[in-house]
Parts: C-alpha cells; structure tokens; sequence
C-alpha cells in the first residue's frame, strides 16, 4: 500500500513589538504617510519608519537634498556605504564623487531621532524642497524621502512610468536572471 501525502503551508510570522505588527523578515522602509513639521521644522518621522529605522539601523541619521525636489533621511550606515567614505579617503579625490560630496553635505546635516521620534530639517532645506506643514513620507527601503504632497503629485502625474521603464526594471531583477 501507496500512499502521498503533499500538504503546502503557508505561514508568515508576526510578533508584537511598540504595539506594531510586524513581520520576521525585517524592517523594510516602504510605503507611504504623511507627517506634520513643526514651526521649528522638525517633522516627527512616522511611527512605522521610525521604529524600523531605530531597530534596524539605530538613531543616527543624515538629512539632505540629492535634488532639491525632496529630502533624504538616510541612516548614517547607509550613508557612510552610499557616499564612499572609507578609512582609504582616496576616492575623495574622484572629480564626480567630490562634487557629488561637495552637493550633498553643504546643506546636509547628522541628527540623531529624539525620544519623540522628531529630527530637524533645516531652514535651507525646507526652503528648497518647498516644504510645508504637511508633508509625504516615502520609504525607498533603505531610507526616506520627504516631499511637498503637492509637488510629488505633480511629478508623478507629469512623469507616469513607461511600458519601456517597467522593462528596464525588471530587468534590474536578480531573481529574473538566467545562470
């Protein structure tokens, strides 16, 4: 007597911590919410990226504008890997990457979260982003960006991703490539 008995289950584990549910594979920055600055220019980083940032990464982060059209939230971790800094301090002398530095930590700034959960954008900053009160927080996985609601609205509408955009990324896809 034969017998198979091919059973698939599906189970994802969550667990409660600072009362958010959360999954085990990590703490992934995605998604979407928005958020209030403060008359000092502090913005209280939303709750769900907050806790992420912290679990994962720590309180240290590094604010900027790469563009002008938003600001970016980095951990200091992934900071220091993005912009190259390494104990040789050679590639500091690359043309591109100095005026890359050069752009980026003029107005860019370390903070670190205070215990509500708040960092300080500075004025000029604000000012080139055009940030108001209300503002868009978006997770980009690895870090922040913070938009005027009204000019991200406006960028996505006027720049809608393409058949052939869609192409090249999912060209991007490791799991897509043949070995």
């Amino acid at each position: 007597m034969e017998f198979s008995l091919d059973i698939t289950v599906d189970i994802t584990i969550f667990y409660i911590k600072n009362g958010i549910e959360r999954d085990k594979m990590g703490n992934s920055l995605i998604g979407s919410a928005t958020a209030k600055l403060d008359k000092s220019g502090r913005i209280k980083i939303p709750e769900k990226f907050r806790t992420a940032i912290e679990e994962e990464y720590g309180k240290d982060l590094f604010i900027t504008s790469l563009t002008d059209e938003a600001i970016q939230i980095y951990p200091l971790s992934v900071w220091h890997k993005l912009s190259g800094i390494s104990n040789v301090g050679l590639l500091q002398f690359k043309p591109d990457l100095r005026k890359f530095l050069l752009r980026v930590n003029r107005t860019g700034t370390q903070y670190q979260i205070d215990s509500k959960g708040r960092v300080l954008i500075s004025q000029s900053l604000r000012e080139k982003a055009n940030l108001e009160e209300e503002v868009t927080v978006i997770g980009l996985n690895n870090h922040l960006e913070v938009w005027n609601t009204n000019l991200l609205n406006d960028v996505l509408e006027q720049n809608p991703l393409t058949d052939e955009e869609f192409e090249r990324i999912s060209e991007l896809s490791p799991e897509d490539k043949a070995e």
